[in-house]
């Protein structure tokens, strides 16, 4: 049996998102159940019927204060799981933000690589197909997976964005460091398709040693420009301030951050510098950190409902 439309299931934390994509796809969420126990055990389980369906399930694997990464990434794969055990005949798993990202590579003897471990849980517990949102190393998202998997990127939502907003004045697509270089290339290109106009690039030099970063060069002409710094996410902000303050000494007219995903680990801390005309990022992670303070008037956040609902209309 392969009904024809997949069942669509949210875990909690994730049930604003999946509304979201759920009412452009014309869907409903399925109805599931969700249990804590006294001794902070939990347990997941679908009471719509999934056997012989294809199951969508979503779920946003970032830290907020109720439930660890670890807490969503531990039930997320229980549920999955039970999906298999009750029929399902696939499971597809749509993390709009997917946790330890950035554990992709060994940085000292013995180190450890989670993204890989991540990976193969997911193929242990029951999942066939797996979609993200700009992961932060694509190369290692691909090597680490044997399933087949999407990294959904935001490129030209944000292009989209700024193409209405940086008038007719020159502009340049920074990257904060050597990582984000191909990432902030494909922005760039995006942005100069729209704008029809040449979009020039710029490199930040970033080490990091622990918790420190140092690197001060800054490779490109930023001269009376609009500076756009772009990046996959924004955790304490250091690494866009860094980038900002760089721009901005080079004779930045106009200074805008963007990035996919915004944890805002240090609360405000990167708005109370005024750096940055504004900050845009996507609804892969609810500002929440923010939001205890008041909402940050810099602050745009744009929705990315469409391209998961696009994406899943094409393996419908």
């Amino acid at each position: 049996m392969n009904n024809s439309r997949p069942l669509l299931f949210a875990l909690q934390g994730s049930e604003a998102y999946a509304t979201g994509v759920a009412k452009r796809l014309g869907w409903q969420l399925a109805s599931h159940e969700e249990r804590d126990y006294e001794d902070g055990e939990h347990k997941c389980w679908p009471t719509a019927t999934v056997n012989g369906y294809r199951v969508v399930l979503i779920h946003s694997l970032y830290s907020d204060d109720r439930q660890s990464a670890h807490d969503k990434l531990c039930r997320l794969l229980f549920f999955c799981n039970a999906l298999k055990d009750a029929g399902a005949c696939q499971v597809k798993v749509v993390t709009p933000y997917l946790c330890y990202g950035r554990k992709d590579r060994r940085v000292e003897t013995q180190d450890a690589t989670i993204t890989r471990y991540v990976a193969a849980m997911m193929e242990a517990c029951g999942v066939d197909q797996l979609v993200a949102l700009d992961v932060h190393n694509p190369s290692a998202f691909d090597n680490a997976l044997r399933i087949p998997a999407w990294n959904l990127q935001c490129t030209e939502l944000f292009a989209a964005h700024f193409a209405t907003i940086v008038d007719n004045a020159p502009v340049v697509v920074a990257s904060p460091d050597t990582g984000g270089i191909k990432r902030a290339e494909l922005f760039r290109q995006a942005l100069e398709r729209l704008l029809k106009q040449p979009v020039g690039g710029a490199l930040m030099e970033k080490h990091r040693d622990q918790t420190s970063l140092t690197g001060t060069h800054l490779v490109g002409n930023v001269s009376g420009t609009t500076v756009i710094v772009f990046d996959d996410l924004i955790s304490t902000g250091q690494t866009l301030i860094r980038a900002g303050q760089a721009c901005r000494n080079a004779g930045a007219t106009r200074l805008f951050a963007a990035a996919t995903h915004g944890l805002f680990t240090t609360g405000s801390q990167l708005f109370d510098t005024s750096l940055f005309e504004r900050i845009v990022i996507t609804d892969s992670v609810p500002p929440f950190r923010l939001q205890s303070a008041g909402m940050h008037p810099q602050l745009e956040v744009l929705e990315s409902t469409a391209l998961v609902a696009k994406l899943l209309l094409q393996g419908a």
